[in-house]
């Protein structure tokens, strides 16, 4: 987990510069198919939607969920292990960032004033199925991975 402002931003910036490249490529195609110039759909709308996520993931959806996490979930009496609170936090974090990236999606793919709530939840299960385990199996364990690396390289400086 991070220990620092330093590490939280370089935590987010990982998650969800992976998060959002695989979950880009995902909705593109599943909206308009693989076709010639796929990359460049992805790559052309990448900027904007990890800005976008970055900003949710600091300053909405990662201090709402750690708040009601750590007061109505965790509890210290279960000697919770830090993979317990990683994985009930990344869970919930998947539930806010879907929520607002779905809706994200949708409008800048149809417009503000074409879409429906239909539009807006079929978004939001296929996405929820995604990055659910995309989170859980693949992108969390390298993002916890790359920051432990991370931080031993800083303690071990640090030490020296």
């Amino acid at each position: 987990m991070p220990r620092s402002l330093k590490e939280e931003l370089m935590f987010t910036g990982m998650m969800a510069g992976l998060m959002v490249i695989v979950m880009e490529g995902y909705n593109i195609a599943i909206n308009s198919g693989i076709q010639p110039g796929y990359v460049l759909d992805v790559l052309a709308g990448y900027p904007l939607a990890l800005i976008v996520a970055a900003l949710l993931d600091l300053f909405i959806v990662g201090p709402t969920v750690k708040a009601l996490f750590f007061k109505f979930i965790f509890k210290p009496a279960w000697k919770e292990t830090p993979i317990k609170i990683a994985l009930g936090i990344s869970c919930m974090m998947v539930l806010g960032m879907v929520t607002f990236m779905s809706l994200f999606g949708v409008i800048v793919t149809f417009g503000f004033h074409n879409i429906t709530w239909g539009m807006y939840l079929h978004a939001w299960i296929l996405n929820f199925c995604v990055a659910l385990p995309l989170q859980l199996i693949i992108v969390g364990p390298i993002c916890r991975f790359l920051l432990g690396k991370i931080q031993g390289h800083i303690d071990a400086n640090a030490a020296a």
